[in-house]
């Protein structure tokens, strides 16, 4: 049995397996470029980000029904469960999908068609966070947030995600305030690719809760003392980050020494179809790679479910810390 852990980094369409895409293009009438899985498979292997997000968005031509994002969210929950989540903050990004033509409504209902019942067909909780293309215009954003109303009764936050450089959090002070005004969650990719100014930024423009990466946090010194001081979560995504080499090589990957400087650190899996594993294989990774202990594995673990947004549910977030602590590893 795995380590009992909570995913809060994982982007649905970044869960499309090669397998997936091609059965959900025959049954759409989507020709995809590519001559088999195989082809596919290859082309995953990328050179930095944005050739990751071309290909991403590529791919998201098959999504087009309820029944498609119920198939994709299933298929990641069936994983994830087997790796040992057992709670799940699963971030989609709308504005890829209704600008070629797919309604809020399609996405938000498909994917809730698995996540609404996630718990009883795989243990795992879940909640679904919104995010902004940060490539895209502020007003997209706001129109985005705005589609979005009819259907908050399902979504528990807001995040920023797709390429950060050029696009600091300041551009979208707007829209975060409209989604606090709705009572939504905060978070925000920075500090992967970004400065680490683009963290401040996100904290005291945003107002945001969790940082998404973070990793060049460590370039300021005073950034991580406030991050240690406040307890503002980090999630960390180490296969993500050598795959899109924001890290040359696993080793060298600085989570043990953000654990040792305090950071509420968690790992996490992003785009896992994309880079090389899910949740357990990100842990299994930095614990061969990085030397990790089991009391750091634990760490990690329970880092995961206490930068949950569980506020509402404080028994299940500790019934799963139990879980954590009574964990046995082999």
């Amino acid at each position: 049995m795995p380590l009992p852990k909570a995913e809060l980094h994982l982007h649905i369409e970044g869960t499309l397996e090669p397998e997936l895409a091609f059965e959900l293009a025959a049954r759409n009438g989507v020709t995809l470029p590519y001559a088999d899985t195989e082809e596919l498979r290859e082309a995953y292997r990328f050179a930095d980000l944005q050739s990751f997000l071309n290909l991403y968005y590529e791919l998201m031509a098959v999504l087009r029904t309820e029944r498609d994002f119920e198939d994709l969210a299933n298929a990641y929950l069936a994983r994830a469960a087997a790796q040992g989540v057992r709670h799940a903050e699963i971030f989609f990004d709308p504005q890829a999908h209704i600008g070629r033509g797919v309604a809020m409504g399609t996405v938000v209902e498909g994917l809730w068609r698995a996540l609404g019942r996630s718990q009883e067909t795989h243990g795992i909780s879940t909640q679904l966070i919104m995010c902004f293309l940060r490539d895209e215009s502020a007003e997209s954003a706001m129109e985005t947030l705005d589609a979005a109303k009819p259907y908050l009764d399902r979504i528990t936050g807001v995040g920023l995600d797709s390429a950060e450089v050029g696009h600091p959090p300041v551009k979208f002070r707007e829209v975060y305030e409209a989604a606090a005004a709705l009572g939504l969650r905060r978070v925000a990719h920075a500090g992967e690719e970004g400065p680490p100014e683009y963290i401040t930024e996100a904290l005291d423009v945003l107002g945001v809760e969790r940082i998404d990466h973070g990793l060049r946090c460590l370039e300021d010194p005073a950034l991580v003392e406030r991050l240690v001081r406040d307890r503002v979560p980090l999630t960390l995504c180490p296969l993500s980050n050598v795959r899109l080499r924001a890290v040359d090589v696993l080793e060298q990957h600085p989570l043990p020494a953000m654990l040792d400087a305090g950071l509420l650190c968690t790992v996490n899996s992003d785009d896992p179809a994309y880079f090389g594993g899910y949740a357990g294989d990100n842990f299994d990774a930095v614990r061969q790679a990085l030397g990790l202990d089991e009391e750091q594995l634990r760490e990690l673990a329970r880092n995961s479910f206490t930068a949950s947004f569980l506020e509402h549910d404080e028994e299940r977030r500790a019934r799963y810390l139990a879980e954590v602590e009574a964990y046995k590893f082999g």
